[in-house]
């Protein structure tokens, strides 16, 4: 076999991402039944075009995958690139990787094309429902499962036929089934107002008499980096049971070392694919808190989760922990904390999601007056747009309360009762990528009422970081 030409490769994909497709969604080819049911179908609605073009596509009818890309590299340095040009480079670069006996660097440098511009036209039109299938597969092909999930999911919410909704839940199902490795990490800047969730009230009433707090102890602002990552292998043990084993990281430094903070955790338990619509999994889990530079808690328990497949565009999530935390230097704070939770995920359509969640938690240390419970509700919506960009926003209400009353912050006979909100606002611009990672910027504004004295709070924390995430 003669090598592939690696240069041409990499001079190909830098013509992609340089170009800018001067088209909208009336250049997606529609997906009607008559199409054959399998998502690697090599078949593309084809606008007039060049001699070129027409070429090409004979090539690719004909099996002949890697002339075709020879031809159609050609034409993706001009100023304009066609809608039918790129997407035909996308599907011929995905067929020439799956040729029997193409070695793994020349394969995933062919998925990387074909990426590289079923993205392009998705950050012009990002509502083409065919890339995105084609887009799907490639992550698939390549082993990156949560994007392929996520677009995937998205395919299915454009009402798509019956035959192409049935195999991509085969694809759906292939991912569930397989083990294989996992990976997140990311780092940011991460500005905030009150880093110490501290109260700015400079006044508090002992048995009607007031006292002024000293200036050092208000609020304190600054900006810090976070990093954080994570790894996870499933092993298939049968053909519907996998051993998840894990751990997770995260580091956030400021100034000084007051408010620095490290978290490691890990788990370890069983997956069962109960069917194609519902798993659960039951994890021992391990988790460790450093404050500043020394030790704070540990915590160990258990977790159980539980996803369920409602319809092809809902899927409902539930978790129920419980722990032992167990702290350091300050014993009566030691007890059990539990929680549970339920999310509801909606593919309204290929380019808008929204979110519901709820939950109850609890904790029971050993001094009474810091045992409390809580309850929250949160929703939350993403929606992708043209020209590139993702915005998002959420909220959050919860409330706790507390079994005792905290004098002298709260008044005589009254137990302590918090209400915190927290909103969150999210963009970032898909048309930029390096490595594959987009920058996102996140902004958080959060208060806390409370009827006990300088326990209530506002702040306003940002991220500016990298996600993967097309």
């Amino acid at each position: 076999m003669r090598p592939f030409p690696y240069c041409h490769v990499l001079a190909a994909a830098v013509c992609v991402l340089l170009a800018l497709p001067a088209w909208g969604a009336e250049a997606e080819a529609p997906l009607a039944p008559s199409s054959p049911p399998s998502p690697s179908s090599t078949e593309a609605t084809r606008e007039p075009g060049s001699i070129s073009v027409d070429r090409a596509q004979a090539l690719m009818d004909a099996g002949r995958f890697e002339e075709a890309i020879v031809v159609l590299r050609s034409l993706l340095g001009q100023g304009r690139v066609e809608a039918s040009t790129l997407f035909l480079y996308g599907l011929a670069s995905l067929e020439a990787s799956q040729r029997p006996g193409r070695p793994d660097d020349e394969r995933e440098l062919l998925l990387n094309e074909a990426i590289a511009a079923f993205h392009a036209m998705l950050v012009e039109a990002p509502g083409l429902v065919r890339v995105r299938l084609e887009l799907a597969r490639a992550f698939f092909l390549k082993g990156e499962d949560e994007l392929a999930v996520r677009h995937f999911e998205a395919v299915l919410a454009g009402g798509v036929p019956d035959e192409v909704a049935a195999n991509v839940n085969l694809f759906l199902n292939e991912i569930r089934s397989r083990g294989r490795w996992s990976f997140s990490a990311g780092v940011a800047l991460a500005p905030d107002t009150n880093i110490g969730a501290g109260s700015e009230e400079r006044t508090i009433y002992i048995f009607g008499l007031p006292f002024e707090r000293d200036a050092e102890e208000l609020t304190t602002s600054g900006v810090g980096v976070s990093v954080w990552g994570g790894a996870e292998y499933q092993v298939p043990l049968a053909e519907r049971w996998r051993l998840r084993a894990g751990g997770e990281a995260a580091r956030r430094e400021y100034g000084g070392s007051e408010f620095d903070q490290l978290f490691l955790s890990t788990h370890l338990g069983p997956r069962w694919l109960v069917d194609e619509r519902t798993e659960g999994s039951l994890l021992a889990s391990a988790r460790q808190r450093w404050a500043s530079t020394a030790p704070d808690n540990r915590e160990l328990g258990a977790r159980l989760q539980v996803a369920h497949r409602v319809s092809s565009r809902v899927t409902a999530f539930t978790q129920t922990s419980w722990h032992d935390r167990r702290y350091r230097n300050r014993p009566w704070l030691d007890g059990p904390i539990m929680d549970a939770s339920v999310r509801g995920s909606w593919v309204v359509t290929p380019t808008v999601r929204a979110d519901l969640s709820g939950g109850y938690g609890q904790e029971r240390p050993e001094r009474e007056r810091e045992r409390n419970s809580s309850r929250w509700i949160g929703a939350g919506i993403t929606v992708i747009l043209p020209l590139g960009f993702t915005v998002g926003g959420g909220g959050e209400v919860r409330w706790t309360d507390f079994e005792d009353e905290w004098f002298p912050h709260t008044p005589t006979g009254e137990d302590r009762s918090d209400r915190t909100r927290s909103l969150r606002l999210s963009v970032h611009n898909r048309a930029f990528t390096l490595m594959g990672f987009s920058p996102e910027l996140v902004v958080v504004n959060e208060e806390r009422e409370t009827n006990a004295q300088l326990y209530d709070y506002e702040r306003t924390r940002g991220e500016l970081r990298f996600v993967r995430q097309f």
